[in-house]
């Protein structure tokens, strides 16, 4: 018994090449329909618009063929708007229901205009059985095309994205923290002015770091700020100016006072770091 080859073997290509193929199903053209494809009766129903209501669908009927809006002929467009209704009827009885009611409408309209006319007493000039129709056209068609440019506006979220800034409405002033480099530079320049006032004296005097402390404490309680410079006596020699210099850099560790400058390269000030009593 001779044995098959295996399924991925066999070649699904028809043998006939001559004439157009009809389809391609996966990449390989298709020569013929296949005997068992069932195409189901609704499958290929297509509907090419899409209308909000019966007053969208009969005015597009009637801007579809250039229908004078104020002399609507309404035997053709009944017939075309019936037309539809029995389209979607056989899909969606629910959707159709919604269009039955101007439907009746449309026929009401056609067979009071198919009526002989009598004028009324006193008009010149009979009622129109359209003229209920026609202004509820007129008015749907204002109101869509005030929709369709409200539509093009731009539209935050869609179009555009608006910016958010957060801004703190509180102000608080910042003095700029003195810096090693300008701390050296003052002193440099106490330094050298109290060499310029220098006396020979042969005396012997004890300084106190404390005594100093309590004299700055005692200087700037009267008084807010005191320049760096005019907390120095260079009368006094360098050796006052020094332990005057350690007093005010131990008063400062201590949190007894603040060392501030109003901006870059301006003069440097010492204040109370608290409020005295």
């Amino acid at each position: 018994m001779q044995e098959l080859p295996p399924p991925a073997s066999i070649d699904s290509t028809p043998a006939t090449t001559d004439g157009m193929a009809q389809a391609r199903l996966y990449g390989e053209p298709l020569f013929a329909m296949p005997q068992d494809l069932y195409i189901p009766p609704d499958a290929l129903e297509v509907f090419l618009e899409a209308f909000e209501g019966p007053l969208d669908l009969l005015l597009y009927l009637i801007r579809k063929q250039n229908f004078n809006v104020l002399d609507i002929p309404m035997a053709e467009v009944t017939r075309q708007y019936l037309g539809y209704i029995e389209q979607i009827r056989k899909s969606n009885l629910e959707l159709a229901g919604e269009y039955l009611l101007m439907a009746a409408m449309l026929i009401e309209i056609k067979s009071r205009m198919l009526l002989p006319v009598k004028k009324q007493d006193g008009k010149g000039e009979v009622d129109d059985p359209r003229a209920e129709l026609v202004r509820r056209l007129i008015e749907y068609e204002r109101m869509k095309l005030a929709a369709q440019q409200v539509d093009a506006l731009p539209v935050v979220g869609r179009d555009f994205v608006t910016a958010a800034a957060h801004i703190d409405e509180t102000v608080e002033k910042v003095w700029p923290d003195v810096n090693v480099a300008d701390l050296q530079a003052a002193w440099s320049d106490v330094l050298r002015r109290a060499k310029l006032v220098q006396h020979h004296r042969i005396t012997r005097e004890e300084l106190s770091v404390r005594e100093h402390m309590t004299a700055i404490l005692r200087r700037l309680r009267d008084t807010r700020f005191v320049e760096f410079a005019d907390l120095f006596d260079a009368a006094r020699g360098i050796p006052v100016a020094i332990v005057n210099f350690l007093a005010l850099l131990e008063l400062a560790r201590e949190f007894l006072v603040e060392v501030t400058q109003g901006e870059a390269y301006a003069p440097i000030y010492v204040k109370l770091a608290y409020t005295p009593r």
